[in-house]
C-alpha cells in the first residue's frame, strides 16, 4: 500500500502540493493555490498526495461546494487527479481513487462525480479510465464537457450542469475572454502575463474573469474553471500553454480565428 498523505491546514505551509514546485516563475501563482486550498479545508475540501516529490495526487470535496457549474445531490466532486510519470501505471490512481470512495462510504454519501471531456481536455481527469472505474455520463454540454458519476448507494446520483454553462458560450462576443481560479498554480501567472502579451501583441482585445468565489465559480459559463478561454463569447481550450506565444499562433491556426 503507497505512503499517501493528506494536506491540512497545519502542514500545507511546510509541504508541496505536487504543481509548479520546480516553476519558480510561478511561485506567487503557487502561493495563491495554498492559500485557495487553506480557505477550501474549512468547507471539507481535501488534498491527498503520495508522500514523496511527485506529481501523484488527488483533490476532492462536497459537490455543494465545488468551484463548477454544478449540481450533485449528496455527492463528493472530484477536481484534480494527476499520476504522472514514472508512476503512471503502478495502481497508484485506483489507490487514490478507493481511498475517496472510503472516505465517501464513511460520510454517508450517495456517490461521486466529476468532469472530463468527450475529448481528453488539458488539465482534466481521463474520463476514459474514470469510465473503467465504474463512473458513467450523466449531462453534458454542447463545448464537449461529461459530468461523470459513480453510485455508492446503488442509485444513480441526481446530477447536471447548470443552464448557464449548458451552451459553452460566454456573454463578451468581442475578442478572448478568460474565465480562471487559483485552482491551479499556473492559471495566475499565464493569464496576468503570458497571455495578457500575447493579446496586445497582435492586437486581440482581452477580457480577463477571474473566479474569486464559489458563487462565481458555479455561475461560470464553463466546467474548466482552473481555465477556459473563448473567443468572440465561443469555447476554444481548457489548454493552459495557449497563453505562450510560441504556442498562441500554432493554435489559432488550427482553430481557424
Amino acid at each position: 500500500m503507497a505512503n499517501f498523505m493528506e494536506l491540512t491546514e497545519q502542514n500545507i505551509s511546510s509541504e508541496h502540493i505536487c504543481c509548479a514546485f520546480s516553476d519558480k516563475k510561478c511561485r506567487d501563482s503557487y502561493e495563491e493555490k495554498k492559500r485557495w486550498l487553506t480557505r477550501e479545508f474549512a468547507h471539507g475540501y481535501k488534498f491527498l498526495r503520495l508522500n514523496e516529490r511527485a506529481k501523484v495526487f488527488m483533490e476532492y470535496g462536497p459537490a455543494e461546494n465545488a468551484w463548477l457549474p454544478i449540481r450533485a445531490e449528496n455527492c463528493l466532486n472530484i477536481n484534480c487527479f494527476w499520476v504522472s510519470g514514472k508512476y503512471k501505471g503502478t495502481g497508484l490512481g485506483k489507490e487514490l481513487l478507493d481511498r475517496v470512495v472510503a472516505d465517501a462510504r464513511a460520510m454517508g454519501r450517495a456517490g461521486l462525480v466529476t468532469v472530463a471531456g468527450k475529448k481528453k481536455f488539458h488539465f482534466m481527469s481521463d474520463g476514459k479510465w474514470l469510465r473503467n472505474q465504474g463512473f458513467s455520463v450523466v449531462d453534458e454540454t454542447e463545448s464537449g464537457f461529461l459530468l461523470l458519476a459513480r453510485s455508492l448507494d446503488g442509485r444513480s446520483p441526481e446530477a447536471h450542469f447548470l443552464p448557464g454553462a449548458k451552451k459553452g458560450t460566454c456573454p463578451v462576443t468581442e475578442g478572448l475572454t478568460v474565465y480562471f481560479s487559483n485552482r491551479c498554480p499556473y492559471a495566475e501567472y499565464h493569464v496576468r502575463e503570458s497571455l495578457t502579451e500575447t493579446a496586445a501583441k497582435r492586437n486581440l482585445p482581452l477580457r480577463i474573469v477571474k473566479l474569486e468565489t464559489v458563487e462565481q465559480a458555479q455561475e461560470s459559463p464553463t466546467p474548466a474553471t482552473i481555465f477556459s478561454l473563448f473567443y468572440r463569447g465561443v469555447f476554444l481550450t481548457t489548454d493552459l500553454s495557449v497563453c505562450l506565444d510560441s504556442r498562441f499562433e500554432r493554435f489559432r491556426e488550427k482553430a481557424g480565428f
